[in-house]
């Protein structure tokens, strides 16, 4: 490939990917997959190039440099792609501190040293091209694992709050809890759950669950003060949402004498996937799943 397509394209990756980058942290460090082409297209300004399908499958150009250097991008540490989503690592954020063209660097850098440590495994060219066969089935895959994951999120958010509740007592007795105790509707005292590791509760520590279906709001640290207020001698404390958090809520629970957990929206669905099959068929239908394998490489 000429010199001067090597630069566009990679230019073309720099301002995308950052712009993605930022848009990840701005909404809390994860987004949908499918979700990615939509944002850059409204708001990254593309060239006519940029947006001209090429190669013998007619990607189009900046969908195809996106992809290919995002490879660098994971391989340094600055994202991570499970599940259909893309989520901003810690890495990922300071790197934000950076300029476009300093995160571009410092994901081949880490790409160049990855390769010499796993020669063997690598399937990424040196170049890119507008004909990348590999590339092009993960990209597929990740965004049918993203289509899947938001059918999964649309069907919790049909819920009603009581019908989540049950949804989070049945992941906890997927996870080998007893749950004794699940609030009816009405008032609750501030704990919708009670979970025990035997069937009796004699032994400690006992687990103090509240639940929010929110799935469009971010808790607030009020509510989690609220539940750490409720604990006694021999508690923990379950806070599970099927929204987000916010960065205070993260923070009061982080820094809390007492020990709290928080579950949001994203990672109940991946603790859903990870211990469906550990559930009763009961429990099951409350969600149910259906697996399909794909063939798959270890990229």
């Amino acid at each position: 490939m000429a010199k001067e397509h090597v630069g566009r394209t990679k230019a073309t990756a720099t301002k995308t990917l950052y712009a993605v980058m930022k848009e990840i942290s701005r909404r809390g460090g994860s987004m949908p997959a499918k979700e990615l082409y939509p944002f850059v297209e409204a708001n990254v300004s593309l060239t006519d190039w940029e947006k001209e399908p090429a190669g013998k499958n007619k990607y189009i150009r900046w969908t195809n440099s996106f992809q290919f250097y995002s490879i660098n991008y994971a391989k340094a540490g600055l994202i991570v792609k499970k599940n259909g989503m893309w989520y901003l690592t810690p890495e990922g954020e300071a790197a934000l501190k950076l300029s476009p063209e300093e995160v571009m660097e410092k994901g081949e850098v880490a790409y160049r040293e990855w390769r010499k440590l796993n020669p063997r495994e690598d399937k990424h060219d040196e170049e890119p091209t507008d004909d990348n066969v590999e590339r092009d089935r993960a990209e597929e895959l990740n965004m049918l694992e993203s289509d899947a994951r938001e059918g999964i999120r649309k069907f919790i958010v049909s819920k009603s709050p009581y019908e989540f509740q049950d949804m989070v007592a049945a992941l906890l007795r997927a996870m080998g809890y007893h749950t004794p105790f699940i609030a009816p509707k009405g008032k609750d005292g501030g704990i919708d759950i009670t979970a025990y590791l035997d069937p009796l509760g004699a032994q400690t520590p006992r687990i103090k669950v509240q639940v929010k279906h929110k799935p469009e709001t971010a808790i607030g640290a009020s509510d989690i003060r609220a539940l750490l207020g409720v604990l006694r001698a021999g508690d923990i404390a379950l806070f599970v949402t099927s929204g987000t958090f916010s960065p205070d809520a993260k923070t009061t629970g982080t820094s809390s004498r007492e020990f709290i957990r928080l579950i949001d929206g994203d990672e109940f669905i991946d603790m859903w996937l990870e211990f469906y099959d550990k559930m009763t068929d009961d429990d099951k239908n409350m969600l149910p799943l259906k697996r399909i394998a794909f063939l798959g490489n270890n990229e």
